[in-house]
């Protein structure tokens, strides 16, 4: 079955990922675990983790290397 694409969505988030420190990203959303997973470097190699509220940030030394967003569906608005 096709998927339909809304571009008005598309396009709301585009200020948002262009805000982004980096410009190179990978995203996938696992939506059985309802889970989104945000990467900027693969293999991200993370050293350190910290959970603020449902937002999973990966660290490798300073730098934020990968997101993982737990309950991601939550965050759509209406």
């Amino acid at each position: 079955m096709a998927k339909t694409i809304n571009l008005q969505k598309i396009s709301e988030a585009i200020p948002h990922l262009l805000s982004l420190p980096s410009r190179t990203m990978w995203i996938d959303y696992d939506e059985e675990a309802d889970v989104l997973y945000i990467s900027f470097e693969k293999p991200q190699n993370a050293t350190d983790s910290e959970m603020i509220n449902d937002i999973i940030v990966h660290r490798r030394r300073r730098e934020v290397v990968g997101v993982t967003v737990l309950h991601a569906s939550g965050y759509l608005k209406s």
